[in-house]
């Protein structure tokens, strides 16, 4: 048996599963890529490129292969008609991300804002601005009152120096209190930007209508979903292989390692390709 590299991972689902079968059926064979490519007159490094998921295979390669391994090629042709719509689809999006415009150069100049303005001044360094503020009052409010103990002394007034000591106290009572309201405001800030949002919750209501099992949260019959996948049809089928016996672990709608493996278990009682893959046939055989 070959052992084969791992596919690309952003390869969409329905080409994977395309690969995966094409690399079984060579497998099967037992014919090394240089002689899969004589007897199918395709070369060497184009088997490598449509072995690999780096280049989609055209569907007269496709049935060549079918030959070479003797299987009726009815089934993997089926599976490259959707494998070239989910390929074509991926070029599109990329074409049109080529495609679009770039933005204007003064788009790209900095803007300067006031910190005021931007809100993403930093806990200490807000606090270091209002302790500065606050010494800043409270030198000249030291040099104000000096400046009257001098005046008074020089017309030889006598004063009393309540004042002086009211001042001082109050200008320190001011800086005191903007460093709590600045401290305050940056804690609170913080700790809001630190809770993190919570993510949907998924719930098993398993019910049979039709013949069929449904658990209340997608009722897709065809729907590919595979390692990586999310969402409330990935919840559906967690909940299905719970109802078969098989735990996929939490049901949380998140196609993981142990949702793939359920997903093989089940696939192997019900006779079909073991690859880890949901498609319309081990949809059946979850909602059968």
């Amino acid at each position: 048996m070959s052992r084969w590299a791992a596919l690309p991972a952003e390869l969409d689902p329905r080409v994977r599963q395309l690969v995966v079968r094409l690399r079984r059926l060579k497998d099967h064979s037992g014919l090394s890529l240089r002689q899969l490519a004589a007897r199918t007159g395709y070369s060497q490094k184009s088997w490598e490129r449509y072995l690999g998921g780096r280049s989609l295979p055209p569907r007269e390669a496709v049935e060549a292969l079918a030959r070479v391994g003797g299987e009726e090629p009815t089934r993997l042709l089926a599976l490259h008609e959707v494998a070239t719509e989910a390929w074509g689809k991926r070029r599109g999006a990329a074409t049109s991300a080529a495609q679009a415009p770039v933005p204007e150069a003064e788009a790209t100049q900095p803007e300067i804002l006031s910190a005021d303005a931007t809100g993403t001044r930093s806990p200490g360094r807000s606090l270091r601005v209002a302790l500065v503020a606050g010494a800043v009052a409270l030198v000249l409010a030291v040099s104000t009152a000096v400046f009257l103990v001098v005046r008074l002394t020089d017309d030889h007034e006598e004063r009393p120096t309540a004042p002086l000591a009211a001042t001082t106290t109050s200008a320190s009572a001011s800086a005191s209190a903007s460093a709590s309201t600045s401290a305050s405001t940056s804690a609170s800030a913080s700790a809001s930007r630190s809770t993190p949002p919570e993510g949907p919750t998924y719930t098993c209501r398993i019910e049979r209508i039709d013949g069929r099992w449904y658990a209340g949260n997608s009722r897709t019959q065809d729907a590919v979903l595979a390692d990586g996948h999310a969402g409330p049809q990935v919840a559906e089928a967690q909940c299905l292989l719970r109802r078969a016996g098989i735990s996929p672990g939490g049901i949380d709608g998140i196609f993981g390692p142990m949702t793939e493996r359920a997903v093989k278990q089940v696939q192997k009682r019900a006779g079909l390709v073991v690859d880890g893959i949901v498609g319309p046939h081990t949809w059946k055989a979850l909602r059968g």
